[in-house]
């Protein structure tokens, strides 16, 4: 339990970042702060304009805002391996629990029900005494650009129109309109409860069921629908809670009309507070939703993948075999950057951008990625059809032409372009999983030599212009000096054995130059200096459990990760290293991916039971590596 104020001084700066729970419907999310404040909407996508963006600019951005009176104490968890949001106030006089979701449910009941479109409900029960509950609704559509006009509608409650959309918020206690929004209060006692449906339609008529019996039979169905889905998560070692609960997050952030992945679930929240780091990552990067596929497989989440499959074969279809790095949700070229001049951003980092001006940008490593995430599917039971088969032997024929030429790279810098160490790593494994795929019969019609010789020569560029003979490492861009976390996937990729000597004397090398407090690690050196970037962490974890460390080591320094975690297990982008607080959006696909990848990892050496291909046949490079340095 974490002691809060009901006072209006937390309320005014906002909110910790690691202070918001997320919910959704594999549609859309909200996040809600622990004190009961929905500060981020998005309708009716992950990518759409928010309805609420108290986020972003406490004053400005809208907020629906539920409270207890004389709050003491507050708690909160998710309905064990659910994406439904349970809230516990206690004050002076009861105690009080607040549930938020966006309804879900199966196919088959969404055909023989009349459902909405969209849906939020928020429901608050006195479990013991009474509280004094007190409700502010303030929408402020657009970013909070635009303060609609709300009407009352009489037993339908109120309404607001922006464009073609239409929004209604029925209640079961009155809402008296004011200049700001909507307010109520009520006080409940032992067994008394308010509920609250906000839904948005805007191609269809708007569903409008009745509250009391219906808010109740939608919590328990939601529930029953994502324990289901968890449920199929086939790992079942010491961090399953973590695991399935990253699952979950990924799972959010999936948009289930397209198979879509986003990032994560916000924009500009900062990779350092004040400054101006502050970055849109509601779009699908083709790297980020390739390497959640691979996760999910790794859980047994075959549909994901299949969805994701198909996805990028119609995001893709106009420029391939060429790639872009990052899509809409439709699959679409992400829109172009823009500053929000008249939104203060959270905590004073500015600007406020949304779209994203890297959606130009050459990284090469994405080939490999979207390749490694291919060959993962018919390993765990997919099937590669002649139309995918073409398009994955087409990347690999791009490759073949480009692999040797310099890129903007995984970290996507805004000043020019390198040859990245990493991103002839990803050309590398491209290649190197095509040939395993054609070799084993998966894929038909392809040019085996050219992407045998192809591979050689990138597999021998990296040993030979990779390696910094002098530092005794492996270096982030060829020919230099510097090195990054991303040398981490060496060994990931299967590309060198983790204990060889070239990747223990890199490690060194890693954790000297990188290492961060609190044994967290950077992916870089910046100065300024950001956050630790929570993945390359977890990057660190599996690299040891690949080998780099022992069992019990490894273990440990996944232990010492999962501190980082916010009480309902969520990461953001990064970590501070001093506070252990949140940075960077949140809650971020990429750190979850890392947590679900390093368990399996693990649990892969302990058990000997291989959760991923090519590992036991790849990791050459070490005998390679030996052969080029004598």
């Amino acid at each position: 339990m974490v002691m809060t104020s009901s006072s209006g001084a937390e309320r005014q700066y906002g909110s910790r970042i690691q202070d918001y729970g997320i919910i959704g419907d594999c549609r859309s999310v909200a996040l809600i702060s622990r004190d009961g404040s929905l500060d981020w909407l998005c309708w009716p996508r992950l990518d759409s304009p928010a309805v609420f963006a108290a986020l972003l600019d406490p004053k400005r951005g809208g907020r629906w805002q539920i409270s207890i009176a004389d709050l003491k104490m507050v708690s909160r968890s998710y309905v064990a391996e659910s994406n439904v949001l349970q809230t516990t106030f206690e004050s002076g006089s009861g105690k009080a629990v607040l549930t938020d979701l966006m309804p879900v449910s199966s196919e088959d009941f969404k055909h023989s029900h009349y459902v909405p479109d969209h849906e939020l409900l928020r429901q608050v029960e006195c479990t013991s005494g009474s509280v004094q509950a007190h409700v502010e609704f303030q929408p402020r559509c657009n970013y909070g650009q635009d303060e609609p006009r709300l009407r009352q509608k009489g037993k339908l409650g109120l309404q607001f129109m922006v464009g073609r959309g239409v929004y209604w918020l029925r209640s079961s206690v009155p809402l008296t309109i004011t200049n700001k929004g909507a307010v109520a209060q009520s006080t409940l006692r032992a067994g008394e409860k308010l509920q609250f449906s906000l839904t948005y339609s805007e191609h269809a008529p708007a569903v409008l069921p009745r509250l009391d019996d219906y808010c109740e039979e939608s919590i328990c169905r939601s529930v029953r629908w994502w324990q289901a889905w968890a449920r199929r998560a086939k790992y079942d070692g010491p961090y399953r809670e973590d695991v399935v609960r990253s699952a979950l997050a990924l799972k959010l952030l999936t948009y289930a009309p397209s198979g879509a992945i986003v990032a994560a679930a916000t924009t500009s929240l900062p990779e350092r507070a004040g400054g101006d780091l502050n970055w849109d990552y509601r779009y699908c990067w083709l790297r980020d939703a390739s390497l959640t596929i691979r996760a999910l497989l790794g859980l047994g989440y075959v549909e994901e993948a299949d969805a994701f499959m198909n996805w990028m074969l119609y995001a893709t279809r106009l420029t391939q075999p060429e790639l872009r790095i990052m899509y809409d949700v439709f699959g679409e070229l992400a829109p172009r950057e823009r500053e929000l001049d008249y939104l203060s951003g959270y905590e004073n980092s500015r600007p406020v951008r949304i779209g994203n001006g890297a959606r130009h940008q050459l990284q090469l490593d994405v080939y490999g990625e979207v390749i490694d995430a291919a060959a993962q599917y018919p390993f765990h039971g997919g099937t590669l059809d002649r139309t995918m088969q073409r398009v994955l032997v087409g990347f690999g024929k791009y490759v073949v032409e480009h692999w040797d030429q310099p890129d903007e790279g995984i970290w996507e810098p805004r000043s020019g372009r390198q040859n990245h160490t990493h991103s002839r790593l990803l050309c590398w494994t491209a290649m190197d999983r095509l040939v395993s795929l054609v070799k084993r019969g998966v894929i038909q019609n392809a040019p085996l030599q050219q992407f045998q010789e192809t591979c050689e020569r990138i597999r021998k560029q990296i040993l030979e212009r990779g390696w910094n003979e002098e530092l005794q490492s492996y270096v982030s861009v060829l020919d230099g000096d510097d090195v990054d976390a991303c040398l981490f996937l060496l060994s990931w990729y299967g590309f060198e054995k983790a204990d060889s000597p070239r990747m223990l004397s890199t490690y060194r090398r890693l954790r000297e130059r990188l290492g961060a407090g609190n044994r967290l690690i950077y992916r870089y050196r910046a100065n300024p200096p950001e956050g630790a970037f929570a993945i390359c962490s977890f990057w660190e974890a599996e690299y040891l459990a690949l080998g780099g460390g022992t069992i019990s080591a490894t273990h440990e320094f996944f232990r010492n990760l999962l501190r980082y975690k916010n009480d309902l297990g969520l990461y953001g982008e990064e970590i501070d290293p001093n506070s252990g607080a949140a940075l960077g959006n949140f809650p971020q696909a990429f750190t979850h991916i890392g947590l679900i990848g390093a368990a399996l990892s693990l649990q892969e050496r302990e058990t000997g039971v291989k959760q991923l291909p090519h590992r036991e046949e790849e990791a050459q490079g070490s005998d390679a590596a030996t052969e080029v340095a004598a």
